[in-house]
């Protein structure tokens, strides 16, 4: 098994290279680390890279998601792992300005993984503009059969369960956070959303005014989570991907004590991973699920 230990970028397609780029930087407060005339990377204001553009005719496809392992980690050994499990893989150099060495291999539902060690962080371009989120947090993703690629994603990458929503959405993490990576039951296979982790509340405020003055309308939120009890604020980008901007999620901080740090606004004292009834709300505040809310289909 690979141990995963964070979320690393995601590649999306797209028609307008120009306006994603002015959407990343300008609005999400991104930097470019490296571009030429068909793609682009961007990094956080901290130095970690999150998104990854490719000119396509598709727009906002999901091509690949990058992980971190442990750094040293030998990347041929753990290919020699994937091939055990019966998963192909191959060995790449310089994916991006971050990393020089990865493997690949794809997941259930067809993206591309990366796996990489060894990370460079990349420099501040001295701007101050957009939102400016802390980290790329996680990624949702519609699925015809959860349950076969949330066993993929734990018994190959060794991510744990953090909590299920009845048996057709999983929450998956690789680290202190509550998910990393979700998975919900869709009759056709495609992104649900990408999350970035703000500050806090008064980011959260901050980050909806300036859409706003962006003239860009919020399709979901500001609104508490039930499952992961994070503050979220959900918009599209102008490649129609749902961006969740986020803050407060559940923290798994000692493993063996097993249960999520204590807030004031958990259900149960003390709160661990569990199964929530299907009908659970989306949010504690009152408003509608992710299914009946109008414009968040």
């Amino acid at each position: 098994m690979i141990q995963v230990k964070r979320l690393g970028h995601a590649t999306f397609t797209t028609p307008d290279l120009e306006q994603q780029i002015a959407y990343w930087t300008e609005v999400i407060g991104l930097v470019v680390v490296a571009r030429d005339k068909d793609s682009a990377i961007l990094a956080t204001r901290l130095g970690q890279e999150s998104i990854a553009l490719v000119r396509a005719p598709e727009k906002g496809e999901l091509r690949s998601l990058a992980f971190q392992v442990k750094p040293g980690s030998d990347l041929g050994e753990l290919a020699h792992r994937l091939q055990k499990e019966g998963i192909a893989s191959e060995r790449r150099s310089g994916i991006s300005p971050g990393v020089r060495d990865a493997i690949v291999f794809r997941d259930p539902k067809g993206t591309l993984i990366e796996v990489y060690a060894d990370y460079d962080f990349q420099a501040d371009d001295g701007k101050e503009q957009g939102i400016g989120p802390l980290k790329f947090g996680h990624v949702a993703y519609r699925v015809n059969d959860v349950q076969k690629i949330t066993d993929f994603y734990c018994n190959v990458l060794g991510f744990k369960v953090s909590d299920w929503m009845g048996d057709h959405f999983s929450f998956l993490r690789c680290g202190v956070d509550h998910h990393t990576i979700n998975f919900t039951r869709f009759e056709t296979e495609r992104l649900h959303h990408i999350a970035f982790e703000l500050r806090d509340w008064g980011e959260i405020h901050n980050a909806c005014d300036y859409l706003t003055k962006k003239k860009i309308q919020l399709v979901w939120g500001p609104l508490r989570h039930v499952v992961g009890h994070n503050i979220a604020a959900y918009h599209r980008n102008p490649d129609e991907i749902r961006v969740e901007l986020y803050a407060e999620m559940d923290l798994m901080k000692d493993e063996e004590l097993g249960y999520w740090e204590p807030r004031p606004w958990h259900e149960e004292r003390p709160l661990r991973p569990k199964v929530w009834p299907k009908d659970t709300l989306r949010s504690q505040w009152g408003f509608g699920s992710f299914g009946t809310f109008p414009g968040y289909p």
